[in-house]
């Protein structure tokens, strides 16, 4: 969310019959016995019994890079598909990855058996919206919603849906209200403050961003989006320093760069181009 995948017991069997024949002749007939035998056929392997993951291993592999993890709860999904946390948190680790599709999957193949299942709900809307695909994102966030009407999570990504939707007056409502759910809350301020930076009002945007990096919890994400708004306003200085804080070199050169051609263009299309890219 801008705060703004599932993956030959060889049976050998000898069955080519021997046959050892014998026969015996007389004077008056001749008679002859055929006697088959068969090889036994091997015992075929018995296959290994899929065991959960202990929970400290479950721990343990949420310290694992976005691949490792995926891998990990891909297996647990495997072996229990009713199994919530491992749904769960294998979409958020192909989330990571920005497999946005298969993380929507993960989260959807829980909702058949769990269909409030909360925490797949808030999964499912926010691999969609990752993905820029929030109409298909409203069903899932309005349904976490009506389960807790009080968490502003579900509120804040019906608002991102409803803002890839292309319903900004309702974008506008949705996050307001999440922001009064939660009014020091850097994620929330961070999204309204990325809707007013997206129609064209900097001011705005850039009271709402500087409150949210000055909040407890403030990290990577809302100083960046504050950088991305100096920055589109031109003052490239200001989103140098904020940007050196967190990035390696090259990537705040590039940035940079993007920065500064984009601000040659008329501010209209600048913003334009912002409000494309989210």
């Amino acid at each position: 969310m801008r705060q703004l995948a599932p993956f030959v017991a060889v049976l050998a069997l000898a069955a080519a019959p021997a046959f050892a024949a014998a026969a015996s002749t007389g004077a008056a007939a001749t008679t002859t016995q055929i006697t088959s035998t068969q090889t036994p056929a091997p015992a075929k392997p018995a296959t290994p019994t899929a065991v959960k993951a202990t929970p400290q291993e479950r721990i343990e592999a949420e310290r694992m890079d976005p691949l490792a993890r995926a891998a990990f709860w891909a297996r647990q999904a495997d072996i229990d598909p009713k199994d919530d946390d491992a749904a769960i948190k294998l979409a958020r680790a192909l989330r990571d990855l920005g497999r946005f599709d298969e993380a929507a999957a993960a989260a959807d193949q829980l909702l058949v058996f769990e269909p409030n299942n909360y925490d797949a709900l808030l999964e499912s809307a926010r691999a969609r919206i990752g993905a820029n695909q929030g109409f298909y994102a409203l069903d899932a966030a309005q349904r976490a919603i009506a389960i807790a009407p009080r968490d502003w999570r579900p509120q804040s990504l019906l608002a991102i849906a409803l803002e890839q939707s292309h319903r900004d007056d309702e974008a506008l409502a949705a996050h307001r209200k999440a922001l009064a759910l939660a009014p020091d809350n850097p994620a929330t301020l961070t999204n309204l403050g990325m809707y007013f930076a997206t129609h064209g009002d900097a001011a705005q945007a850039e009271t709402l961003m500087r409150k949210a990096v000055s909040e407890p919890g403030a990290g990577v994400q809302e100083r960046q989006n504050l950088a991305l708004v100096l920055g589109m306003e031109g003052r490239l200085d200001e989103a140098e320093h904020l940007q050196r804080q967190d990035l390696p070199p090259d990537e705040v050169d590039n940035n940079l760069a993007y920065l500064h051609s984009a601000t040659t263009a008329t501010p209209e299309r600048s913003w334009a181009a912002l409000k494309a890219g989210q």
